[in-house]
């Protein structure tokens, strides 16, 4: 498992997510969110409840950390996530496959919209300081609600995969989720920010 570093915005709260202590942590993230802003006490128990729901979602597909926000705007609730989880770059038959970002790139598939509000994805190339190249794809995506459910939840989505550096076939994917489908074009401008932040350590 790589080690590395990620910066999200300082209104998001980011947290260990594997199941022993998530609990304990997230009660003492938001007991400390609501003595700095002490109008959010009587939201208590739905951040609770949020956070708790966004952390086993991000544990059972794999992730090994999560980054989120969870604000209301003018009676507007915003959220959005940000995943990272480590892939082991390999096809259906087992063979190891190529972490080369453009390999990569060409094996992932875009998505046309056939009209307006389709699903739609876009595929490519970004370099990322100090860490190099990596494939993207970002889109308004049809996403499942949970593992092995065949329910979708349409979210805007932006995927980075970076290769771990001196490893056969090892990705790390940094993942950027929100059901804001208004704001797609912003929340894919700060997907792009904070997935610039990540570095190997």
């Amino acid at each position: 498992m790589p080690s590395f570093s990620l910066a999200v915005p300082d209104s998001w709260w980011e947290f260990a997510i594997r199941p022993e202590g998530r609990e304990a942590t997230i009660r003492a993230l938001v007991d400390e969110r609501v003595r700095e802003t002490p109008e959010l006490a009587p939201y208590r128990g739905d951040l609770t409840t949020m956070l708790r729901k966004m952390a086993k979602e991000a544990h059972d597909s794999g992730a090994v950390y999560l980054g989120c926000m969870a604000e209301n705007f003018d009676g507007v609730p915003l959220s959005a996530t940000v995943t990272v989880s480590v892939l082991g770059a390999k096809n259906r038959q087992g063979a190891t496959l190529s972490t080369d970002p453009r390999a990569i790139a060409e094996s992932l598939r875009s998505i046309t919209p056939r009209r307006e509000g389709d699903s739609w994805r876009k595929v490519t190339t970004v370099e990322i300081p100090e860490v190099g190249p990596a494939a993207r794809t970002y889109g308004v995506e049809d996403v499942p609600v949970a593992q092995g459910d065949s329910r979708t939840l349409r979210m805007v989505v932006t995927q980075t995969y970076v290769p771990v550096p001196g490893t056969v076939g090892q990705v790390v994917l940094v993942s950027g989720a929100s059901p804001v489908l208004d704001l797609a074009e912003a929340f894919h401008d700060v997907f792009d920010a904070v997935t610039s932040t990540f570095r190997f350590v």
